[in-house]
């Protein structure tokens, strides 16, 4: 399921970690790496052929750290905003994650410092592992699912059981929260025993946890609860398709369950993004 990564690079955060323990998963280990970083437009030839030097000796510096299968890397440099380039080369590509890094900005904070992953997030389909800069990454034992009854949350799980199947010892934390609180034990039951079932089947360890009350919150808390090493996050496009070039409102103003939980999660959450 996940044949091509795209690292979109800026020289910070903890992306460089992050790849490098999804890679120690066997399921990963041949998967194609895109190392991609952007190299911002300037006012004439000379600055331009500057920073063009730097960046291409950025994005060596960057895949030698990686010490991967040279066969499986590939360098790309391009020019332009980063925001647009990194949503331009994932569909170049057809990407089936992208990792990027975050500061964890807050609703119009991310507008206003021109996040290019809160940008790139609102506008792709594509899975995005986010690695805020503050967060220190760990070798992927223990993965946490949000679930509700949902196709993305159903897409979610698929992935996140396509990376632990292959995970010695890994265990599949499996969370509902019942934000209204008006679901029934037996509805909330009924969603965690499908999934657990699927996860039997691969023989992958599983732990249930539930939780009443505002589901983003929620979801923070028993991912810190838990310890987990990677919090995983059905997040549906909503949008009509002639709103597709237009961005999400809600996940612009940050007021959407996917970036609440992208600014507070304690860990890398990876936003498996799905057609609504």
């Amino acid at each position: 399921m996940i044949e091509k990564i795209l690292l979109a690079n800026s020289g910070t955060g903890h992306t460089e970690e992050m790849l490098k323990a999804l890679m120690e998963i066997s399921s990963i280990k041949r998967a194609s790496v895109n190392v991609l970083h952007v190299v911002p437009p300037q006012v004439n030839a000379d600055e331009m052929t500057v920073k063009w030097e730097e960046g291409g000796k950025f994005l060596a510096t960057a895949i030698n750290n990686l010490q991967l299968d040279p066969n499986h890397v590939n360098g790309m440099l391009r020019q332009g905003d980063p925001k647009t380039i990194v949503c331009q080369v994932a569909d170049e590509i057809q990407a089936d994650l992208i990792i990027m890094g975050s500061r964890g900005l807050k609703r119009l904070e991310s507008i206003l410092e021109n996040s290019v992953s809160q940008y790139v997030f609102q506008l792709s389909n594509r899975p995005m592992l986010l690695v805020k800069d503050d967060i220190y990454v760990k070798k992927l034992n223990k993965v946490m699912v949000a679930l509700d009854a949902s196709e993305a949350a159903k897409q979610c799980l698929k992935l996140a059981l396509f990376l632990l199947r292959d995970i010695k010892g890994g265990q599949l934390i499996l969370a509902h929260v019942n934000a209204k609180g008006q679901e029934t034990p037996a509805a909330v039951e009924s969603v965690l025993k499908a999934a657990t079932d699927e996860a039997k089947k691969l023989g992958i360890n599983t732990k249930s946890v539930a939780a009443v009350g505002k589901a983003g919150e929620q979801i923070c808390n028993l991912a810190e609860e838990n310890n987990v090493d990677l919090l995983m996050l059905g997040s549906p496009d909503r949008r009509p398709s002639i709103a597709k070039a237009l961005p999400d409102l809600d996940r612009l103003l940050g007021t959407s369950l996917s970036d609440y939980v992208r600014v507070y999660a304690p860990c890398p959450v990876l936003l498996a993004r799905t057609v609504g």
